[in-house]
């Protein structure tokens, strides 16, 4: 099974990643396995004051952020995983990327709002949902 770790840093990824620990059918040898963080773009007035170098060097820093505690989580149960960063609408590009590159299930972290909370604010989890044929499981 390819399984795409959608990751942002916060609790609620490390609840995932406490969640694939708990469940050795979820890690192992017989899964291929990728973890991506989507970091939303900067506004185009920022993006627009300062040089695509320091643009770019801020999206690689907050990857590198992300990306260091869950690389060290898998690595440290002997995972082998692909490291994807990629920046743009969080939700979008986490249901794309799912599907263009034939994932069988995403895992991610949900904040656990209540429906009002969703109706207001939304949330990543939803709109991957909303957007997504891939089956997600949402570990709160």
């Amino acid at each position: 099974m390819r399984i795409l770790l959608a990751v942002d840093g916060s609790a609620y990824t490390q609840k995932m990643l406490d969640y694939l620990a708990a469940h050795d059918e979820m890690l192992g040898p017989e899964h291929q396995y990728s973890a991506i963080t989507v970091q939303p773009p900067l506004p185009p007035r920022a993006r627009a004051a300062l040089s695509k170098e320091v643009v770019d060097g801020y999206y690689a820093d907050e990857a590198e952020r992300v990306m260091k505690p869950v690389q060290e989580f898998l690595q440290r149960k002997g995972v082998q995983a692909q490291l994807l960063s990629k920046v743009g609408p969080i939700g979008d590009t986490i249901a794309a990327t799912a599907e263009s590159d034939g994932y069988d299930l995403i895992v991610m972290g949900t904040q656990g709002q209540g429906a009002l909370g969703k109706l207001l604010l939304g949330s990543v989890s939803t709109q991957v949902l909303a957007r997504c044929t891939v089956p997600v499981l949402l570990v709160r």
